[in-house]
């Protein structure tokens, strides 16, 4: 139990609570609040601090963790990219395990690495404010519809049949596999209701993306404006693809910024497909992949969950210029 609850049992029995009531409201055992009035009657404010714990006095002191912190964020090994708790506690003089301990407590990883990517487009604020409007303000009479396609989904199969999960043992399959083709996904996602529009094609040429935007107006009602959230492919920006806009005026077309595939939340969905479905499957002809995935949508939108978008523009711009400027300061080079 934390001072700050503590201090509260005293203020609320202060104000006339009894012990039943107080621990009803804190959430705690009643003998609990019984034993802090007590600590506070006999010793006041010292009585709601801890007593000194039993044990061996503490070996590390604050100067022993600054070192393993200061040495794992500013400081290489001569013989790797990074530290080991090993390799670090020799450096130090203290166990692996207490360098473990330490790297837990401040959140510490030096073996994790990733990878990020800056938009260059010059439109990127005009765009990203656009569409984080469409998705936190959506216009009226109007549907918004993030679209985008998954092109080159394999159809593998493994080599070996794989081994079903045990009791003390993982699913194990074969790290080697038959590749039986290729197929392309495209969908568009409804924002309002999850619900997603899906079709299967052997190319993602400027003739396929027109073929999916006419299911999409067939299934739109048509007194609704269709608002698309969309990339920057080529494919989506032909003349054929602009003639089709213009013969079907209720569309828009939202292009995200260039690198910014994190904006479309269908790509959210499409996450979700390989998570559940796709990365642990096996599929022994391009035929019995598409009959998946249709079932995989169809199962989908039976109990479609439509992802909400929370950050706005601004807080996106904010939290971009916070991570440009600890760039500028650990690199020097302009952003």
């Amino acid at each position: 139990m934390s001072v700050a609850q503590r201090s509260r049992i005293v203020l609320l029995a202060a104000d006339g609570l009894d012990s039943k009531a107080i621990a009803s409201r804190i959430g705690v055992h009643e003998a609990t609040v019984g034993k802090w009035r007590r600590r506070y009657l006999e010793r006041g404010i010292d009585g709601l601090i801890d007593e000194p714990r039993p044990g061996a006095p503490r070996k590390i002191g604050d100067a022993d963790v600054e070192a393993v912190v200061v040495k794992t964020l500013e400081e290489t090994p001569a013989d790797a990219t990074h530290w080991s708790t090993r390799d670090l506690a020799k450096k130090v003089g203290m166990s692996a395990s207490s360098v473990g301990r330490i790297w837990h407590a401040f959140g510490l990883k030096p073996w994790l690495t990733d990878t990020f990517k800056l938009s260059e487009d010059p439109q990127f604020i005009d765009k990203l404010r656009d569409v984080v409007g469409l998705y936190m303000n959506p216009p009226e009479h109007a549907v918004v519809i993030c679209v985008d396609e998954k092109t080159s989904i394999q159809a593998l199969d493994r080599t070996k049949p794989s081994l079903p999960m045990r009791p003390g043992q993982v699913e194990r399959r074969t790290h080697d596999y038959v590749r039986h083709g290729v197929i392309d996904l495209f969908a568009a996602l409804n924002i309002a209701t999850g619900q997603v529009i899906a079709r299967t094609d052997t190319k993602h040429r400027a003739v396929e993306f027109i073929k999916f935007l006419g299911s999409i107006d067939a299934n739109v009602p048509a007194d609704l404006d269709v608002h698309v959230v969309i990339d920057n492919a080529s494919t989506h920006k032909t003349p054929a693809v602009h003639k089709w806009q213009l013969r079907h005026p209720r569309f828009t077309f939202h292009f995200t910024p260039t690198s910014s595939s994190w904006l479309n939340l269908v790509e959210r969905w499409f996450g979700e497909l390989t998570d559940k479905k796709l990365r642990r499957s096996a599929h022994r002809s391009v035929r019995e992949l598409t009959t998946d995935l249709e079932a995989w949508v169809s199962t989908w939108n039976e109990n479609p969950r439509p992802y909400v978008w929370t950050k706005t523009a601004d807080e996106i711009l904010d939290k971009l210029k916070r991570y440009l400027t600890i760039i500028q300061q650990t690199s020097g080079a302009p952003h």
